[in-house]
């Protein structure tokens, strides 16, 4: 087979050019299958593109969630060490502003 991008020679079985280092076989990330060229998988009819970014955008969902969940805990840790030095007040400042934000969000 031939290089679409710089036009040498290539092995049927190779996933790169040698000279140019262009890909020549592509992987659908759905279903696994291999073909000549990129875009939209022959298979199953899965774009690459829009698969992967769809992928990615939930894993940054989950990801938000639980540095969400990371930064309460560090903040509750942090008040409650305070608590010898300013007598409860910033524990108590937090827990009557957290559940006023959820009696808003309601």
């Amino acid at each position: 087979m031939k290089c679409p991008k710089c036009g040498s020679e290539a092995r049927d079985i190779a996933r790169f050019c040698r000279r140019c280092h262009a890909t020549l076989r592509y992987q659908c990330p759905s279903c696994r299958h291999e073909q000549r060229q990129g875009g939209i998988c022959e298979n199953c009819g899965i774009d690459f593109l829009k698969y992967v970014t769809a992928v990615v955008a939930e894993k940054q969902t989950a990801t938000d969630a639980i540095d969400d969940r990371l930064e309460r805990r560090s903040t509750l840790l942090k008040n409650v060490l305070w608590v010898p030095l300013t007598g409860g007040i910033s524990l108590l400042l937090r827990f009557f502003t957290a559940s006023g934000d959820r009696r808003g969000s309601r």
